[in-house]
């Protein structure tokens, strides 16, 4: 169970990610399961990679790095990511309109 909450956390900060960075680029047509999708994908990736930068990657022990930074760090990359990667899939789609 320890295992899921990290990911669990990256995938629900993704999905918010995603949706803020969509409601913002309204002009840009994406139906709710594209902004879910790429924030899915997106949050588990930025808050994987941000974990993996500040020392607190899936398989270290909570205890080391304490498990609040932890948490933190996987919600501010899970958003991060889940932000950027809509960002990205709306500006090609965007693209390809044209």
């Amino acid at each position: 169970m320890e295992a899921l909450v990290p990911i669990l956390t990256q995938i629900i900060t993704g999905i918010l990610g995603g949706q803020a960075v969509g409601a913002v680029l309204q002009q840009v047509a994406m139906s709710q399961l594209t902004k879910i999708i790429s924030g899915v994908v997106g949050g588990v990736a930025g808050g994987t990679l941000l974990g993996s930068v500040l020392g607190g990657a899936a398989g270290a022990d909570p205890a080391a790095g304490g498990a609040l930074g932890g948490l933190l760090s996987n919600a501010l990359g899970g958003a991060g990511g889940g932000a950027v990667l809509t960002g990205i899939v709306g500006a090609v789609m965007k693209a390809m309109k044209k």
